[in-house]
């Protein structure tokens, strides 16, 4: 195609009104709900999993004994539409989303498996009555993939990282949030005498101890890059002795004693070599040993 050279008739519809050639075999009733199936053909609405709701029939057309595109059915697009829901809803319920049960029956998304989205609640009529709104599922019809998958089409996993910073090798947001949540120290629990303290994430640790000495294991780090703040938040009587599975400084000490509350040690992850390591950041008031 090339651009006008000169005016052209517009051609246009207002799109309230629209036909759509039916599927093969297909009987559609007047004042049906109308989907498209995967091949673009007008079929009765139901809770199908791939169905695209695309309006309400004007009239009745039988295709039964017709191929594909044998009968043409016409679909109000737009307006509210008087429809029954499948189980009980309230004045509250205006404004949600409903979803098609077949083509007369609509319902919440509690209670339909494939969330063929058909509009938005828009008057409340009575228990099992509403006026429906088609127009936002027929504007929303180019996202009905994602519609259709309330428990994960929005979720993280399925947006993607546009990263012209180069910061991640992660490709979704799902991905980069693991990523990112790993390395910020948040608080995480003391794990108790004798248990091992959190190897593969930042955290922050404010231990407890009672009037007799306990442990704490630490495992070598799942990755660079990580922060573990160790505090003895509550002194019980007893020291706390961090053993860690590798040296944590150049003297080759491997072992933290919290004597007091307030005793805190900060460590990081770093690769020496092939080899994760904890390496000591600030020591306030610990005491580091070795231990063969």
């Amino acid at each position: 195609m090339t651009a006008l050279a000169a005016d052209k008739r517009l051609e246009y519809t207002e799109g309230v009104e629209l036909a759509f050639p039916i599927d093969d075999g297909d009987v559609i009733y007047g004042g049906a709900f109308v989907c498209v199936n995967a091949a673009g053909y007008a079929v009765p609405g139901s809770d199908t999993a791939g169905l695209i709701f695309q309006g309400v029939s004007i009239h009745h057309v039988d295709n039964s004994l017709g191929q594909d595109g044998d009968q043409m059915v016409v679909l109000r697009r737009r307006g509210l539409i008087k429809a029954t829901l499948g189980h009980t809803i309230s004045q509250a319920n205006v404004g949600d989303s409903v979803f098609l049960v077949d083509d007369q029956t609509v319902d919440l998304v509690a209670n339909v498996t494939n969330a063929i989205f058909c509009g938005v609640i828009a008057g409340f009529i009575a228990a099992n009555q509403a006026w429906i709104d088609i127009e936002p599922a027929i504007r929303q019809a180019d996202v009905a993939t994602h519609i259709a998958d309330t428990s994960a089409a929005h979720a993280a996993s399925a947006i993607s990282v546009a990263d012209a910073g180069a910061f991640t090798a992660e490709t979704t947001v799902e991905g980069a949030l693991q990523e990112l949540y790993g390395k910020a120290p948040l608080p995480v629990a003391d794990p108790g005498n004798g248990q091992a303290l959190p190897a593969n994430r930042s955290a922050a640790v404010s231990l407890t101890t009672g009037a007799t000495g306990q442990t704490r294991t630490l495992a070598a780090p799942a990755t660079a890059g990580l922060m573990l703040t160790l505090c003895l938040g509550v002194d019980g009587g007893g020291d706390c002795v961090v053993t860690v599975a590798a040296p944590i400084n150049q003297t080759g000490n491997n072992t933290i004693t919290l004597g007091d509350a307030g005793d805190t040690v900060v460590l990081t992850s770093v690769v020496i070599g092939a080899a994760k390591a904890w390496r000591l950041v600030v020591n306030d008031g610990c005491s580091l040993t070795t231990a063969g």
